[in-house]
């Protein structure tokens, strides 16, 4: 709404402006290496921030949560995807999509990463069951920290996002994390936006699909 004010435009070609923006954000998906943390987290509106018919108003109605998998290198970039399930598979081909062989991959506990040693990777793992958050220097916390951004950020501004479309905003904030450091001037960083949008097109209609 506010785009839309600043540029004199409708409301909805301020949202299509905005989603080819975000699909653009995704376009570069850095390699990370050396120390990385892998964690999954579930994304979803808060239900009195929806519209009425939108809300689900039993537990027997389906939730939309949708599962999102992050991997940040220390020091380095974040990577974050939309993703099915907790199932092992798909969150060790995430990780071997993302990161080289031969890293040092921490995460939690959870069964799903067990493997990540048979993989070719250095595995540590934190318990958070048993109130293990940090042992030496094997830890969660960075990522846990990209967590707590992306979903102030998500709440704060955007309030909900559907499962369709989620995957661009969290496209978008980790863009932001990984262009916006400090260190790289202004220029440098529109540049690296700019590089992404060659080749990315998304038409109004892809976005509206199956839209009631």
């Amino acid at each position: 709404m506010q785009l839309a004010k600043e540029i004199g435009v409708r409301q909805g070609t301020a949202w299509f402006i905005l989603q080819r923006l975000r699909e653009a954000c995704g376009a570069q998906q850095p390699r990370l290496k050396g120390v990385v943390e892998a964690d999954e987290t579930y994304f979803t509106g808060k239900e009195s921030s929806r519209h009425m018919y939108d809300r689900i108003h039993s537990p027997r109605e389906r939730s939309d949560k949708s599962l999102v998998i992050g991997i940040r290198e220390r020091g380095g970039d974040t990577v974050a995807k939309v993703i099915r399930t907790t199932g092992g598979r798909e969150l060790r081909a995430t990780i071997a999509a993302q990161v080289e062989n031969g890293s040092r991959v921490m995460t939690d506990a959870f069964a799903g990463y067990t493997s990540l040693d048979r993989d070719g990777y250095k595995h540590d793992s934190v318990n958070h069951v048993n109130g293990e958050y940090v042992r030496e220097d094997v830890h969660t916390n960075s990522i846990e920290s990209v967590w707590a951004v992306m979903k102030r950020g998500m709440r704060g501004v955007y309030h909900h996002a559907s499962k369709k479309h989620l995957g661009r905003y969290v496209d978008e904030f980790t863009f932001r994390l990984n262009a916006g450091k400090v260190q790289r001037h202004t220029f440098e960083r529109l540049d690296s936006f700019v590089d992404n949008v060659v080749g990315r097109r998304i038409t109004y209609a892809q976005l509206t699909e199956g839209a009631v």
